[in-house]
């Protein structure tokens, strides 16, 4: 059974939530303290957490940020907020995905079980190294490393880096990206792929591999 923490200031859609994961064989914790979420979140060590980004005092966002500094625990936003901003903002920030209110509550599982496959998919690959020349991604804890400096990579970043690295010297799609990180196109947004990729980058030049992502306008991404 997931444990799932669902951070929301609306009693009624918080209780709501709870009530309908509890019979997909989640395990609900209704957070109602909006100041200790980090140590609740320590506490509690779910699965996945469904987090709004309106909430009393300090917002979502900071939130995230914090969450993302103790653990890569999937996040989903959910918001009311429909701005493109507010979605590239709450995946920069460390977020798996973003869900606009009002929702389904079906498309709300669905998206949950999407995320919770991709973290057991990491979690299960069979080797414990993926090295293309002096770069090397750990496929155990998610850091890429380059001689002799490392950086942790999110969920997302690490599936991209993965493939293209798999591939490296080929074109892979954005479509082909899309579908590895998200399995349903119909759940992602495109603007998502491309804040991964440009993070992806950053941390990337941050250990010294510069320009190792190349973009392929209209076709895709290649690794060289």
């Amino acid at each position: 059974m997931y444990k799932v923490l669902i951070i929301e200031d609306d009693h009624k859609l918080r209780s709501l939530m709870g009530q309908y994961l509890v019979k997909w064989n989640f395990q609900p914790v209704l957070v109602e303290d909006f100041v200790n979420i980090d140590q609740i979140a320590l506490k509690e060590n779910p699965h996945i957490i469904l987090l709004d980004i309106n909430l009393p005092g300090t917002d979502g966002f900071y939130w995230c940020s914090k969450l993302r500094q103790l653990s890569d625990v999937p996040i989903i936003f959910i918001s009311s907020r429909s701005e493109s901003m507010d979605i590239v903002i709450a995946i920069n920030m460390g977020g798996d995905d973003y869900i606009q209110k009002p929702f389904s509550l079906e498309v709300l599982v669905a998206k949950m079980n999407a995320v919770l496959r991709r973290s057991n998919s990491i979690q299960h690959l069979e080797k414990d190294m993926l090295t293309v020349g002096e770069l090397t991604l750990n496929l155990q804890n998610a850091f890429v490393e380059f001689r002799g400096k490392k950086a942790a990579l999110t969920k997302n970043e690490f599936q991209i880096l993965y493939l293209l690295m798999k591939k490296t010297g080929q074109i892979v799609s954005r479509d082909e990206i899309m579908r590895a990180l998200w399995e349903d196109e119909q759940f992602i947004d495109d603007n998502t792929l491309t804040v991964n990729v440009n993070r992806l980058r950053k941390k990337l030049e941050e250990i010294g591999v510069e320009d190792a992502i190349t973009t392929k306008k209209r076709q895709g991404y290649l690794l060289q």
